[in-house]
């Protein structure tokens, strides 16, 4: 990218309306080029967006999420699919992101309207692998998936 790209209020816009019309709720504006070492990109995000547990296996795969506006609620998780912690990354709140190492189970929810999340983890993309999905938990698309959801957002009221 040749030209100074701004994260203001015109792009949380743009991708909170972006992501209200998603079937999946979700926006992604990506900063890098596909070929780029560091991936960077916004997130918009609405509260029907399903995130399931998953984990990054290869070494060079650790994240970080900042949350820019609203409300996430973030669950780590062992082997066996107990939590073994959970936290809200809120905009201007106590804790407003993580940096997630490699091989840890995680999980998001968004728990307001309009949320947008900045992620950064090495390139290039790679779908998830077998052993990176939770075995115990539905996939996107699987049947389960809105009780398993409610369930996750319970761990936040």
């Amino acid at each position: 990218m040749s030209q100074p790209a701004f994260i203001d209020q015109s792009l949380f816009a743009g991708l909170a309306l972006k992501a209200a019309d998603a079937p999946r709720g979700r926006h992604h504006h990506n900063f890098h080029e596909m070929e780029d070492p560091c991936h960077r990109l916004a997130v918009g995000l609405q509260p029907s967006t399903y995130i399931p547990p998953h984990r990054h296996l290869s070494d060079d795969k650790a994240e970080t999420l900042l949350v820019l506006k609203g409300r996430l609620g973030l669950l780590v998780f062992d082997e066996q699919g107990n939590v073994t912690d959970k936290r809200v990354l809120e905009a201007g709140g106590d804790c407003l992101g993580v940096d997630l190492p490699p091989r840890i189970y995680h999980g998001l929810v968004v728990l307001a309207p309009d949320s947008i999340l900045f992620e950064c983890k090495a390139g290039p993309y790679r779908q998830l692998a077998e052993g990176e999905h939770a075995h115990w938990a539905p996939r996107e698309g699987e049947a389960g998936v809105a009780e398993y959801q409610a369930w996750m957002i319970a761990q936040f009221d």
